[in-house]
């Protein structure tokens, strides 16, 4: 076989070699030898041969029954904060701490990928009912002892709140945002009632509060009906109306400790 030179596509030099005037939709050649090169690259731009590229076939969509489009309304959305409290009894504490034992720190960790929270919407309320899991460590010395010990517990915090939350309606859209701790705080000596031993019934000191603080966003969605003009027309126009009888509701069962 003769030499072809130039001509021959196998002695190509990353695109000296061309096959048409392809201008690469007006970008310049990146050969190596863009200086050099006669002729513009195809394709790719990083290629000497003529490829011919194509954009798959699009698949059409069935059409609309109507020009109008369903979108979710925002009626409003805040920044709320919760407070998860409960107050234990020394004799919950595994050791159990004994009575007018000194207090030296308490230390909660939450659990919030184990938060339980129940959400209802009232006529411009959102109401929230939940737990959230803990795990508490209590440092402490007995009486006439001079070295600490630590005592533990793992148990749930209770929390409930209600938000005023103007426009909102039954039937609409709570999204709330994942919580976050904006504090934990311990309080020893707190009275509580005692439920064993011959302290049940007594008020006593011998316990501890303890409190965590959570903040979340609250926002309050509505399905709306939006014409080609801008018109807006709620999906369900009666939403709003007030029942005759107060709602009551039965939320999931939470778990116990």
């Amino acid at each position: 076989m003769g030499n072809l030179g130039n001509k021959n596509p196998l002695n190509s030099n990353w695109g000296s070699v061309c096959f048409n005037d392809s201008d690469c939709f007006g970008q310049k050649s990146r050969s190596r030898f863009e200086n050099n090169n006669p002729c513009k690259s195809c394709g790719s731009c990083d290629s000497a041969c003529n490829c011919n590229f194509k954009a798959p076939t699009r698949q059409l969509a069935a059409p609309l029954n109507s020009d109008c489009v369903l979108v979710n309304s925002v009626v409003g959305s805040k920044a709320v904060q919760k407070v998860a409290e409960a107050t234990f009894p020394f004799t919950a504490f595994a050791p159990v701490i004994p009575p007018g034992s000194t207090i030296n720190n308490v230390v909660v960790t939450p659990n919030l990928a184990g938060v339980v929270r129940n959400t209802r919407i009232l006529r411009d309320k959102v109401v929230n009912i939940g737990l959230l899991p803990v795990t508490i460590q209590v440092s402490f010395t007995p009486p006439g002892a001079t070295a600490p010990l630590t005592a533990m517990l793992t148990t749930n915090l209770p929390f409930q709140e209600h938000t005023d939350f103007p426009g909102a309606c039954p039937q609409d859209t709570v999204i709330e945002s994942p919580f976050e701790v904006e504090g934990s705080f311990a309080q020893p000596g707190v009275p509580v009632i005692g439920t064993a031993g011959a302290g049940a019934g007594l008020v006593t000191l011998n316990a501890i509060l303890v409190k965590v603080i959570l903040r979340t966003t609250i926002t309050v969605t509505r399905p709306v009906i939006v014409d080609p003009n801008g018109g807006i027309c709620d999906v369900n126009e009666r939403r709003c109306e007030t029942p005759t009888t107060p709602t009551t509701s039965t939320l999931g069962t939470l778990p116990s400790a």
